[in-house]
């Protein structure tokens, strides 16, 4: 009997109560168990085809598929299938992770397709509503009633898959006040941009549309907001060297006007579907050779730091796609992880370190480091094992000069909190490093380390399904945030 089979009997007995619960049985039977070893599941939910507001000379474009994405794309496609129905994607993914025995309680919405900024606010907020529509009604009777998009937020608060963090990806210089503020309607806690590069030069050469001062300013502007702001980089652009390459990353956490809370890095995929192949053709671009980009990345990750977690190191795109070059290689990570391995090195990133489903790691310890970004001071606690393994975080910043929100004006911002681990049910127990109370532990923290640095209130950019957990901590949802004072 195939797998995805033997859960939905698994499942039937247990709903009729003819056997009782077993942990084990549930974990040989789940698939892909490393899609809830964070503690969340991700669903992708892909926009409609749509302009894009300039034509960067690496950007692949096709009929049916979101500018930058290709049709072949396994989110494209899944897309397709659903005729981009953001309400049909969210059930798609939901169902399809339940079938094969993961929990659906605690949903990470990931927005991905064109320059969300530029998409008109109409389609935004509908997009938005089905999605919270989606996540409300799985498991539950279809809902039929016309309601808006703060009801259905509401309602999310105490659904039995709850949304906890929704991300968007747009550009840089698209970030504005107005903006944030929509994001922060819409209930968006992350924000990916797209970077690609730091040096003016290579922008112009690939026609970005944009300078790296936008990059800097839109950093600020979203961390004194409370957001996660996430970059994309590419790799191997036009313009671009190896050891150029190379001081970028070095810069991007060295220089304190950047310090990403999380990092896409993207080397260049050579398609004929993007202007950049007419470069090629003439001879006057070569991609990086699997040696060479296995050699860059090795290194690049050699010195991420710990407060920060390396999302991707390559896009999902098709390799008959591929025209030359090391972005082929499906597997990329893994290479790269092997090479530094073999050499010595390893890589202290977020996901590196998560815990997963490790269980005997004996004692821990709360681990504070201090670092600055954008114009704030940045605490990032944690609770770690004696071997480093990471089981819980929590980003807290302390910035005097906000130039955000006026209601975050003199406020200690908590951007992120998060424990790893198997996702466990939202108000039960088990084995997992979930509900264990090591996010209160951070949270005290975080409060005592405000209070002693002057702040009298602290705010939360919560998630709209994680507003029950903060108000059992004490605080009360204000204008889109979770706020407590001290």
């Amino acid at each position: 009997m195939q797998k995805d089979k033997l859960v939905k009997a698994y499942a039937s007995l247990r709903q009729k109560n003819i056997i009782p619960k077993n942990e084990q049985i549930e974990n040989i039977l789940k698939l892909k168990s490393t899609r809830s070893q964070s503690g969340i599941v991700v669903v992708s939910v892909l926009t409609k085809p749509y302009p894009c507001p300039n034509n960067c000379l690496y950007c692949p474009t096709q009929k049916n598929a979101p500018k930058s994405y290709l049709k072949n794309e396994p989110a494209v496609m899944r897309a397709q299938t659903c005729e981009y129905s953001p309400y049909r994607q969210t059930t798609s993914r939901l169902s399809a992770l339940k079938a094969v025995g993961h929990l659906t309680d605690k949903v990470n919405i990931r927005i991905i397709g064109g320059t969300w900024s530029y998409y008109s606010k109409h389609y935004q907020t509908k997009f938005i509503k089905e999605i919270f529509r989606a996540a409300n009604d799985f498991n539950n009777e279809p809902s039929t009633s016309k309601q808006n998009l703060v009801e259905l937020q509401n309602a999310n608060e105490t659904a039995k898959s709850r949304i906890v963090e929704i991300s968007i990806e747009t550009r840089p210089d698209y970030i504005a006040l107005e903006e944030i503020l929509r994001l922060r309607k819409l209930g968006v806690t992350k924000v990916e941009l797209g970077v690609q590069s730091i040096y003016n030069d290579v922008l112009d050469k690939n026609n970005r549309g944009h300078h790296i001062e936008q990059t800097i300013s839109a950093t600020k502007m979203l961390k004194d907001a409370g957001f996660k702001v996430s970059y994309q980089m590419m790799l191997n652009l036009p313009g671009s060297t190896f050891q150029k390459d190379l001081k970028m990353f070095e810069r991007l956490f060295s220089d304190p006007v950047y310090c990403p809370d999380h990092i896409k890095i993207y080397p260049l995929a050579l398609v004929r579907e993007a202007d950049i192949y007419d470069l090629y053709i003439r001879g006057e671009y070569k991609p990086y050779t699997q040696d060479e980009l296995v050699d860059l990345l090795s290194k690049v990750k050699a010195f991420i730091p710990p407060y920060c977690r390396v999302e991707r190191v390559i896009r999902d795109i098709p390799a008959d796609y591929i025209v030359e070059g090391g972005a082929a290689i499906s597997n990329l990570r893994q290479v790269v992880l092997s090479k530094m391995e073999k050499s010595g090195k390893t890589c202290q990133c977020i996901r590196c370190r998560e815990i997963k489903d490790e269980k005997n790691f004996g004692s821990t310890s709360l681990v504070k480091r201090i670092y600055k970004s954008a114009d704030g001071i940045e605490h990032f606690l944690s609770v770690e094992t004696k071997n480093g393994k990471l089981i819980s975080m929590l980003r807290l910043r302390l910035t005097k000069n906000n130039q955000s929100l006026k209601m975050l004006k003199n406020c200690a911002l908590i951007r992120e909190i998060h424990t790893y681990g198997p996702q466990t049910a939202i108000g039960k127990q088990n084995h997992s490093t979930q509900h264990q109370g090591y996010g209160k532990q951070l949270m005290e923290r975080a409060e005592m380390i405000s209070r002693e640095n002057g702040y009298k209130r602290i705010a939360v950019i919560a998630g709209i399904g994680a507003r029950e957990y903060f108000r059992k901590l004490g605080y009360k949802h204000k204008q889109t945030y979770m706020l407590k004072y001290l």
